[in-house]
């Protein structure tokens, strides 16, 4: 099928990799190659590649060490019918992480899921980032489409300021504009208040969450520095207090 002309299927794809805090694991078995799913919790890598915390004693990471293609289910969890909301399946290959990389999924994994502070540095526990080779999307009548990981993935090649301005800036503004992301999620995306914060930033947007809701900000321009990230805010908090 075809999708409608006012769809945006990329943006549809994105915000879903970014908002998603849980999803549906599907590996192949060891020695059988039967299918095996499982239930895991996710969060998003700044290219808004899945990325997992999970235990080298759990089935599936023993599947992932043997064959690492996988695919991820990812949906919008509404209320009612959930076959009526969006939903994603990411196919690819679940990469463990290391250095630099792991130390920056923990800290954007760890600001979606606090909770896991507890044990993510247990060491049976490992970060693993899911390389996407497509995407199919299912967001009702007219909108099923295959996307290609360009379409979905964010690029990062011209983004090396901002992140590394990434950590420092959501401190910030989760340590002294908590007021200017509740202006955020209520006046330009139309959320009720709460305890919003941030989670992330990326050269198209910013996560921000509270309690079990999440809700991306996309910027109306792309940011590249920390410098760039600064007045995107502060422009966007002006128009949401302008806002009635």
């Amino acid at each position: 099928m075809q999708p409608t002309p006012d769809f945006s299927a990329s943006s549809m794809a994105k915000s879903l990799l970014r908002r998603s805090r849980q999803g549906a694991l599907a590996t192949l078995m060891v020695n059988s190659g039967d299918p095996y799913c499982s239930l895991v919790n996710v969060s998003a890598n700044p290219d808004a590649a899945p990325l997992l915390l999970i235990s080298r004693l759990a089935i599936h990471t023993q599947n992932i060490l043997a064959d690492s293609r996988v695919s991820l289910m990812l949906d919008e969890r509404v209320t009612g019918d959930p076959l009526e909301g969006a939903r994603i399946m990411v196919a690819g290959r679940a990469e463990e992480l290391s250095g630099e990389a792991a130390a920056l999924a923990r800290r954007r994994y760890l600001a979606a899921h606090p909770s896991a502070e507890g044990f993510a540095d247990f060491k049976d526990f490992a970060f693993f980032r899911i390389a996407p080779s497509g995407l199919h999307l299912v967001a009702g009548f007219g909108r099923i489409v295959d996307l290609e990981p360009a379409k979905f993935l964010t690029d990062l090649s011209d983004a090396a300021g901002l992140l590394e301005a990434e950590a420092s800036a959501v401190e910030h503004m989760n340590q002294d504009h908590l007021e200017a992301m509740n202006l955020y999620a209520t006046r330009l995306l139309g959320s009720d208040a709460g305890d919003w914060r941030c989670t992330g930033c990326d050269p198209e947007g910013m996560d921000l969450q509270a309690d079990n809701r999440t809700l991306r900000l996309e910027f109306p321009e792309r940011v590249r520095t920390g410098a760039e990230l600064r007045q995107m805010l502060v422009r966007l908090a002006g128009e949401a207090r302008a806002k009635q």
